[in-house]
C-alpha cells in the first residue's frame, strides 16, 4: 500500500497546471494579450520592426 500512496502523491505533486485545471479562462486569455501587446511595444520602441 505504500509504493500507491507514494505514487499517488507524486502524480498530485507533479501537475503544472495545464490545460485540464479548472480555472477562469478569461483571465489568461486577458493576461496573454497583454503580454502580447506589451512585447509588441517593446520590439517597436526598440525599432526593430
Amino acid at each position: 500500500m505504500t509504493t500507491t500512496t507514494a505514487a499517488t502523491a507524486s502524480v498530485a505533486r507533479a501537475r503544472t497546471g495545464g490545460p485540464g485545471d479548472d480555472g477562469p479562462e478569461i483571465v489568461e486569455h486577458v493576461l496573454g494579450w497583454l503580454l502580447v501587446v506589451v512585447l509588441a511595444m517593446l520590439v517597436t520602441q526598440a525599432g526593430l520592426l
